[in-house]
């Protein structure tokens, strides 16, 4: 794969576009985590979700990994598809990290990863199940369940992260 600086503009041009597929996506697995640990998470809309996309592709150390993780998931597709579950699952973990920033996000993503996965269906044959576009290969499931999970944790809506952290600690109790 080559990717150059047009080639990352396209990948955030598509992700950005694939909010109709994804946006519901991040809601569904908001509600239902939201249900699992007895909390109100808000909904996000599509228009913050296209803001965080651009906002994630601006970084461009962040873009070329994002987009290479999308490119590969886009074109990924295994005959039967289970004998390469290890592969899309660990591009889609990987994937969903990069959204999501550093650590604790990064380790939050993965595990949701695989929580918005379980939602997340294969094409079936000839089309692609999840958005309805041409791409129905092995890893177009996984790639939605990545930045679903990804932008789900990057974005505001849970209350933990409204707060500040009982943690922080005041530069000025370390430099005098």
């Amino acid at each position: 794969m080559d990717f150059t600086p047009e080639r990352v503009r396209s990948e955030a041009r598509w992700v950005a576009d694939r909010a109709d597929v994804v946006v519901p996506l991040i809601n569904d697995t908001r509600d239902r985590l939201g249900e699992a640990f007895d909390t109100t998470v808000d909904p996000v809309e599509p228009g913050a979700y296209r803001e965080a996309v651009a906002t994630t592709f601006a970084d461009g150390d962040v873009a070329v990994n994002v987009a290479a993780y999308v490119g590969l998931l886009r074109d990924l597709d295994v005959d039967g598809d289970y004998p390469g579950f290890v592969v899309d699952e660990v591009l889609g973990r990987e994937l969903a990290a990069a959204i999501a920033g550093g650590t604790p996000l990064s380790l939050l993503a993965q595990a949701t990863f695989h929580y918005a996965d379980v939602t997340t269906h294969p094409p079936e044959e000839g089309a692609n199940g999840s958005g309805g576009d041409a791409e129905a290969g092995a890893g177009i499931d996984d790639l939605d369940a990545a930045l679903a999970a990804g932008f789900q944790t990057r974005l505001p809506g849970w209350a933990w992260r409204e707060t500040e952290s009982p943690f922080e600690v005041d530069p000025a109790d370390i430099v005098e």
